[in-house]
């Protein structure tokens, strides 16, 4: 922790000896990943702020970023298209609601269903 003192930048500090200063990223813990029966996903298509294009968002993971980043990168493959995974969603490219849908029950996500 060589450089622990920049995360404390602007704080004020207390004179009881027993604090302990708590970053956010001792707070901030993944949680484990599901099964994935267990899992809840809902795929939707959204077209606003995107400059007319439509985008297929997966929905309502739990899990690892890593295990996210995972799936979402099978899908994209699967389809055959582009997209991303940004905050705890999963953004393809194009409108393949069901084809997601059937690729996530097939890779045994049986909750997974079609939102809008």
């Amino acid at each position: 922790m060589a450089n622990d003192w920049k995360d404390r930048l602007g704080v004020v500090f207390s004179t009881d000896p027993d604090f302990k200063y708590v970053t956010t990223a001792d707070l901030e813990e993944e949680a484990d990943t599901l099964p994935a029966a267990s899992q809840k996903l809902t795929v939707s298509i959204d077209r606003r702020s995107r400059g007319g294009k439509q985008v297929t968002i997966v929905k309502g993971f739990v899990g690892t970023t890593a295990d996210l980043e995972s799936l979402g990168r099978t899908l994209k493959t699967r389809c055959g298209v582009g997209g991303s995974v940004k905050e705890g969603e999963i953004l393809v490219q194009g409108d393949f609601r069901d084809r997601i849908v059937s690729l996530l029950q097939d890779m045994g996500y049986i909750k997974a269903k079609r939102g809008n």
